[in-house]
């Protein structure tokens, strides 16, 4: 697949108003080259514009900070990423007070992964996927796709349990999936 001029130009925008091109702008060409390279298999599939907004910010977010670890300049640690340059290795052990010694906090976490642009983009992708899942089924309804696809990946059976099920060896089982699973990514690929 090859990217229009107006994906292009979108991605570079996306990589370049991202706060940590700043002070890393020498790494552009990495940060443009992961981005398209993780993007392509599914650019694609996307048919609305700000849905393909908001998942090549994503994208471009997660490149930039690979790109960033990987060439150094940038380290995780227990609660966030740090520029390298930030990181004390001799950090200094934190003084508490007396008082508070006792006192236990206790919180949720936060999902970060499923904010609004991440829930419309697995959406759009679960569509596909669910159309592909149905055309594929139609095309072959005695390989019962429909219904091995719902007992291994929503009911979360074993290969074993899906064979008992539907009267079948497991090793048949096991090519159907592997079948699907090969006949879906086709049809993600376009």
């Amino acid at each position: 697949m090859e990217l229009t001029q107006d994906k292009i130009n979108l991605i570079e925008r996306l990589i370049k108003t991202n706060r940590k091109f700043t002070n890393n702008e020498d790494l552009y060409e990495d940060f443009f080259n992961e981005t398209c390279k993780r993007s392509l298999p599914i650019i694609s599939t996307i048919s609305s514009d700000s849905t393909l907004e908001v998942y090549l910010r994503k994208v471009a977010t997660s490149s930039i900070l690979n790109v960033l670890k990987d060439s150094g300049r940038l380290r995780r640690t227990h609660d966030s990423y740090v520029a390298t340059k930030e990181v004390s290795l001799n950090a200094p052990e934190p003084s508490y007070s007396n008082t508070y010694n006792n006192i236990k906090i206790e919180y949720e976490p936060i999902d970060f992964d499923n904010g609004p642009e991440d829930v419309a983009i697995k959406k759009e992708v679960l569509t596909f996927v669910l159309d592909s899942l149905n055309n594929i089924n139609s095309q072959d309804p005695d390989k019962q796709y429909l219904e091995l696809y719902r007992l291994r990946y929503k009911e979360g059976m074993t290969q074993s349990e899906i064979a008992r099920e539907l009267n079948l060896s497991q090793s048949e089982v096991s090519k159907r999936l592997f079948k699907l699973m090969q006949k879906i990514k086709t049809s993600l690929n376009g």
